[in-house]
């Protein structure tokens, strides 16, 4: 099995880790996994032909069932496309559909980048202030106490990891008590934002930016304790601007 995308099967490990989620592991992953990987950094590029099965077949040492199984699902995820005569064709960039975790993980493994982690923090302020802002109005009493225990053990968190996880449990609620199904989906962006702010710059050690993260997200269980939509839509602006920029900043910082 070529191993060239084991970093990128590493960033998947780390975010469903932090998600709860039990990340299964077969040949299919793996074949799908290395392709996709692939894919998104360029080694098999935009409006390129892929190598054709036998190849695939002697580079990855699975059946040609696995095989098949993997290059459908990454066409499901939009990355290419079988033509007849033609070969299975890498399709550009726009077609890929950048909402998917796996997706979201290949572009995560690629390295920091600035401008994929300010194109994060400007979809979930386009969504998570609505969100905030319905939560505010239908959430229900266990909702808004829920809230409030996650920026607790925000508070409370000792390491990156827990900090993250909590602070993933926070987002999650707000899209659960908005009452609306769509922004729930977002939760793979949400999750690869908050990941890729974990790895750079957490706030767990450093006793100011904890004090400012947890104060804000507080602000936002408050706003939406008290059904303030407004109050709701300002707090979760804040909350995710400052996230980007503190991870903006670590990245521009020279090498030590």
């Amino acid at each position: 099995m070529d191993r060239s995308g084991g970093k990128a099967r590493h960033s998947g490990d780390l975010i469903a880790a932090l998600s709860g989620r039990n990340l299964a592991r077969n040949l299919h992953s793996d074949v799908l996994w290395d392709m996709g990987f692939a894919i998104v950094s360029g080694q098999y590029a935009e409006g390129t032909i892929l190598p054709p099965d036998t190849e695939l077949l002697e580079r990855f040492r699975v059946s040609r069932t696995v095989l098949r199984e993997a290059l459908k699902t990454l066409a499901a995820k939009g990355l290419i496309e079988a033509r007849a005569r033609i070969g299975t064709r890498v399709l550009p960039r726009n077609r890929w559909n950048l909402f998917d975790a796996d997706v979201l993980a290949w572009h995560f493994e690629l390295g920091p980048d600035v401008r994929f982690l300010q194109s994060l923090a400007e979809v979930r302020i386009g969504i998570e202030i609505e969100a905030a802002a319905l939560a505010a109005e239908r959430r229900s009493d266990e909702q808004a106490q829920m809230l409030i225990g996650a920026v607790d053990r925000m508070e409370a968190a000792r390491t990156p990891e827990d900090f993250a996880r909590h602070d993933l449990e926070f987002h999650k609620a707000v899209a659960d008590a908005s009452g609306n199904p769509f922004m729930a989906s977002i939760s793979a962006l949400v999750e690869m934002a908050l990941t890729a702010a974990f790895t750079i710059s957490s706030p767990v050690n450093e006793p100011e930016a904890l004090a400012q993260t947890v104060g804000v997200h507080r602000a936002i269980a408050k706003a939406i304790d008290e059904r303030n939509p407004q109050g709701a839509r300002e707090a979760m602006r804040v909350a995710i601007s400052e996230g980007f920029a503190r991870a903006a900043g670590r990245m521009e910082q020279p090498a030590a």
